[in-house]
């Protein structure tokens, strides 16, 4: 599988598996967990996606129990994670509201509590979850920094990130970011004109996509004739319609990398299906036509 630079000493591969939803499966079991690794590393896919606050901050810890149970499965893959979403649930479930926080002193304390609780040494990614209207950039970029400096971290972005927000960071930091993590899909697709994926193109910066499927939307029935589009190219390759969308993304010069989710064995197995679906330009088009549900001006 093709992999992408992200920085000079540290590569994705070029479609990432996501862990949002691994504490919903019945069976977490280090052997089931480790059983979706293998699926996705027979494949070339290496980089596994994660947060702090996943599964109600329980996500990272089954993570970290296949590892414990699996020697030298570390080092076949890269870990992402993320940190600065404080929720009343879990570990901080006497929060009074839920907030952001990217203070040093909780960036610190977030990424030491992900790397006890994946057992690890480092953390190859770590992302600012959100935008944080209460940010102190001076703070924020410094403790960045002193996490790359002191090796916790080989690398840092954000997630979900306005330019304007990424400008603000970035300024006060020594360390480029990395990426920017944020929704992507045929069925939200505003990041391709509202200036989003513009910015991160402008400065050579691959951005990660999150919810490359549109959280299940592609099947609902009020995407009948995007449903159509995307079947009339699956069926001209043998693959099903969700491969095609992805391969939609996989297209974009931005070199876009996205996160699936699944908890399904059989469908981990047929995530790199979408790097072998041929897109042009006019079906790259037409799907974005269906999607939007007219054709572009």
């Amino acid at each position: 599988m093709e992999r992408i630079s992200l920085t000079p000493d540290l590569s994705f591969s070029r479609i990432a598996y996501g862990m949002w939803r691994i504490g919903d499966d019945p069976d977490t079991s280090p052997a089931h967990v480790r059983a979706k690794i293998d699926a996705c590393l027979a494949q070339g896919i290496t980089t596994i996606d994660q947060a702090d606050i996943y599964g109600d901050y329980g996500a990272e810890e089954i993570l970290g129990n296949a590892l414990r149970t699996a020697p030298g499965l570390r080092d076949q893959i890269e870990i992402v994670t993320k940190c600065d979403i404080v929720a009343p649930c879990g570990r901080h479930a006497s929060a009074p509201v839920k907030y952001y926080d990217t203070s040093r002193a909780h960036i610190f304390s977030s990424v030491d509590t992900s790397l006890a609780l994946m057992g690890i040494e480092q953390i190859d990614l770590l992302l600012i979850h959100r935008p944080d209207p209460f940010m102190d950039h001076r703070e924020t970029g410094a403790a960045l920094d002193a996490l790359v400096a002191g090796g916790k971290v080989r690398a840092v972005g954000v997630s979900n990130f306005k330019p304007h927000d990424w400008a603000l960071l970035q300024s006060a930091m020594k360390t480029s970011l990395a990426t920017n993590q944020i929704e992507l899909s045929l069925t939200a697709n505003a990041a391709l004109t509202n200036g989003d994926l513009a910015h991160l193109q402008e400065r050579g910066v691959n951005p990660m996509a999150w919810s490359p499927l549109g959280g299940g939307s592609l099947f609902g029935a009020s995407s009948a004739a995007l449903r159509a589009a995307l079947q009339t190219v699956a069926d001209r390759h043998g693959f099903d319609i969700s491969a095609v969308a992805v391969a939609w993304l996989l297209a974009h010069p931005a070199g876009i990398i996205p996160v699936m989710g699944t908890n399904a064995l059989d469908r981990i197995k047929r995530l790199s299906d979408a790097c072998t679906v041929a897109m042009d330009r006019a079906t790259w088009f037409a799907l974005y036509e269906a999607a939007n549900g007219h054709e572009v001006p």
